[in-house]
């Protein structure tokens, strides 16, 4: 009898963990008009918790190699209201700007990926969750992950 329950708590488990995953795009409302919706799926680590994900807004423009750009804006988290979810948005991307160093006017351009100026946006890794943005449409959406060093320090007092 046990091993019976057992079949069935596993064929129940691994039928509905597949649709569970489905399910939570539901949550996220499709692209209003002029915006695209990114969605990111991590996969599964062994602590999670010593992983963060930055999020890095931006676009790919033709700009001189010397000077160093960013785009103005911001990244807003939404919650989802009934589902406890959290969705990320950028309205607009501001207008790009720069250093002012003079750079040699007969240089080609090149094309450069120019982010969202300001400090990192980091959130937590949670591979049970897809990660959703919404931007406007030509603007792209890359990410990195941060790794925490497994050994803590102790500070000296004093």
């Amino acid at each position: 009898m046990k091993k019976i329950c057992l079949i069935v708590f596993l064929w129940f488990f691994c039928t509905m963990a597949p649709v569970h995953g489905a399910d939570n795009m539901k949550a996220f409302p499709p692209a209003e008009e002029g915006m695209v919706r990114y969605v990111l799926q991590l996969p599964e680590q062994t602590d999670e918790a010593d992983i963060k994900v930055e999020l890095i807004v931006g676009k790919t423009v033709l700009a001189d190699e010397d000077n160093r750009y960013f785009f103005g804006g911001k990244i807003v988290s939404e919650n989802i209201q009934g589902w406890g979810f959290t969705l990320y948005k950028v309205t607009d991307l501001g207008p790009m700007a720069g250093t002012l160093m003079a750079s040699d006017p007969s240089a080609p351009k090149v094309n450069r990926f120019v982010s969202l100026g300001g400090d990192p946006y980091l959130i937590r890794y949670n591979s049970r969750l897809p990660i959703v943005v919404y931007v406007p449409k030509g603007v792209e959406v890359h990410y990195r992950l941060w790794h925490a060093d497994t050994d803590d320090k102790a500070m000296k007092n004093g």
